[in-house]
């Protein structure tokens, strides 16, 4: 019992991790989302902290996570809900502010991205050093399940004219499933002013920039089993005209 409690603080090696959900909407999801964390963390020895960034949800999804900071404790479930809804990127930044890990990982609470591929970003981080491990859906045994097709074609064709406009040195611009160094997450965001989904390109972005080192962990993005995607006309015009003043600026 005892080397066993010792490989596993050596393995953990006192990092600990917090990990950003922003939620609108996601009382159906967020109990299944924490239940996958906390299973994924605790099987791997990984210290961690939870912490969930509602922004008004009209659904109840402040008072489902409420509930689960019960039974999984405040010290593993942090509330940080804000009035309205004021965007991805916003929530981020208000969360960052919040973590006491020093990795921060970002990832949607809509069970697209599995918690099963944690162990791997802190793997790839640990051999590599990286300053930011990314999962992309475009590499290796990476994919997305349950789209239609005009949807991947409009995913593919955005990573596609984002590789050649910007040339991140990524091969997933727009995915939302990373882990940064807490210090560098913290330094990228006060150089970013995109909100919404360009936000997570112009992270990727301002890394290279700063010569920040990215790694990459192949995942499988699977759409969101309750409720309805986030991703409409507004938030494709948004992407665009992001784009663009990327372009122009970097």
């Amino acid at each position: 019992m005892a080397s066993r409690k010792g490989s596993q603080q050596s393995r953990v090696g006192g990092d600990k991790y917090s990990v950003l959900l922003p939620t609108y909407n996601e009382r159906e999801n967020l109990p299944l989302i924490v239940w996958l964390l906390v299973k994924y963390f605790g099987e791997s020895g990984y210290d961690y902290e939870i912490i969930v960034i509602d922004d008004g949800s009209p659904d109840g999804t402040l008072e489902v996570a409420e509930q689960l900071q019960k039974i999984y404790g405040e010290d593993k479930i942090l509330l940080r809900p804000r009035a309205k809804k004021l965007g991805l990127g916003t929530a981020y930044i208000h969360g960052i502010k919040h973590a006491r890990g020093n990795y921060v990982f970002i990832m949607d609470a809509d069970l697209s991205h599995h918690p099963k591929f944690i162990p791997e970003f802190i793997k790839k981080q640990r051999e590599g050093g990286y300053d930011l491990v990314s999962g992309t859906r475009y590499r290796g045994d990476g994919g997305v399940y349950g789209w239609d097709l005009r949807r991947k074609l409009i995913s593919r064709g955005a990573n596609y004219v984002t590789q050649v406009l910007l040339r991140p040195g990524a091969s997933d611009l727009t995915g939302s499933f990373r882990l940064y160094k807490k210090e560098v997450l913290e330094s990228l965001v006060e150089r970013c002013v995109s909100k919404g989904y360009v936000f997570q390109m112009e992270m990727i972005v301002r890394a290279r920039q700063l010569n920040y080192t990215i790694g990459e962990v192949p995942i499988s993005f699977v759409d969101r089993v309750y409720g309805e995607s986030k991703l409409g006309g507004n938030e494709i015009v948004s992407f665009l005209k992001g784009l663009l003043t990327l372009f122009a600026t970097t």
